[in-house]
């Protein structure tokens, strides 16, 4: 069933995108056997007991069980989760999967998301071979990489003047005045459902976690990963859920104090008024997590390192290094501690050099 995070109302697993009470809704089911449930297939159709679809309507693409690579940085461990590698260059795919699949099973064939641009990419790569017509809003601001390759999806896309708080406005718009279905991934719950599965490839590769390091903007891949793990305590996987750290762009934080100066370089969480705030604060709550805010000079340092490691990622992933560093750096992170850092986005997107 559907839950609301605000009110408690449930509703049936269709595809919804908030309650009557303007609250955000969360997929609730109860697990009990992980390993007894797997599936033997070596993508996210290994999850398929654990997310809210069917097997009768499955996407043609399919995301890859990504590789985490270990790499000992100073005193700790960093578990770089590499989602850079599915198929649009993003972990969005995880979301869009889920969320196709929902779409095909409901008969739904035209839809309406906004994006900074990598989940506008993943559904114009994801939607063609299921049937489904997709309109992408996007500002004029986004990178002019990530709009040809739009382009060349075949996408419909559709141009804004402004932030990306007013490209939501204007696709959410668009989607009540033409009668279509919204998608976007800052709402939807089946989105939530598709990023959780890195928690679980995550505990299948490299086990117990200290640390869960995420970008976070709009929160999907925070809560999706938290989700994951929650859901691995509850079947008697693990015995507490790591500490949560939600990485935030300067200028742009929901949860840390606001900066004076703005990190632009680290675009794909540029997000300063998501609508699932309340959820990611409580979970920050439940995992005494913290928020740590990461300027445009310290993703710059961050990225230059992982370039140099052998890690070719968009800037939006660097932050989580940076954090890291500086967490280290104040003690907050005990040596020896494992550090999960989810590496987000590809740097191939980008021809231009950062």
């Amino acid at each position: 069933m559907l839950r609301c995070t605000r009110c408690g109302r449930t509703y049936p697993e269709t595809f919804r995108m908030g309650c009557d009470c303007g609250g955000t809704l969360l997929v609730e089911r109860d697990y009990y056997d992980f390993s007894g449930s797997l599936l033997p297939y070596l993508d996210i159709r290994r999850y398929l007991s654990f997310l809210p679809i069917g097997g009768n309507y499955l996407p043609p693409a399919i995301p890859a069980i990504t590789p985490t690579a270990s790499v000992q940085i100073g005193s700790v461990f960093a578990l770089f989760k590499l989602d850079y590698l599915q198929p649009s260059g993003s972990f969005k795919d995880r979301g869009t999967w889920v969320t196709v699949a929902k779409l095909m099973e409901e008969g739904i064939s035209e839809v309406v998301l906004d994006s900074s641009g990598n989940a506008a990419l993943s559904m114009a790569l994801y939607s063609p071979p299921a049937g489904i017509k997709a309109h992408v809003f996007v500002s004029y601001d986004t990178l002019p990489e990530k709009l040809s390759l739009l382009q060349r999806l075949g996408a419909i896309v559709h141009f804004v003047e402004g932030d990306r708080m007013a490209v939501h406005e204007r696709a959410k718009e668009f989607a009540e005045r033409e009668g279509l279905t919204y998608v976007s991934h800052w709402l939807n719950p089946y989105f939530i459902e598709g990023t959780k599965t890195a928690a679980f490839e995550v505990y299948e590769q490299v086990g117990v976690l200290d640390y869960v390091l995420v970008p976070t903007g709009s929160g999907t891949l925070f809560l999706g990963l938290w989700k994951g793990f929650k859901e691995l305590e509850m079947m008697d996987e693990i015995a507490e859920l790591p500490v949560f750290v939600a990485v935030q762009a300067a200028g742009y934080e929901s949860l840390c104090n606001r900066s004076p100066v703005k990190n632009s370089l680290a675009d794909g969480i540029a997000i300063p008024r998501p609508p699932r705030l309340g959820e990611m604060k409580r979970a920050l709550k439940e995992t005494n997590g913290l928020c740590v805010s990461v300027d445009e000079t310290e993703t710059r340092r961050a990225l230059g390192w992982l370039k140099g490691a052998g890690f070719l990622v968009e800037p939006t992933s660097a932050v989580v290094l940076a954090a890291m560093w500086k967490l280290v750096e104040t003690g907050e992170i005990a040596e020896g501690s494992r550090v999960l850092l989810p590496l987000t986005g590809s740097g191939l997107k980008l021809t231009e050099g950062i």
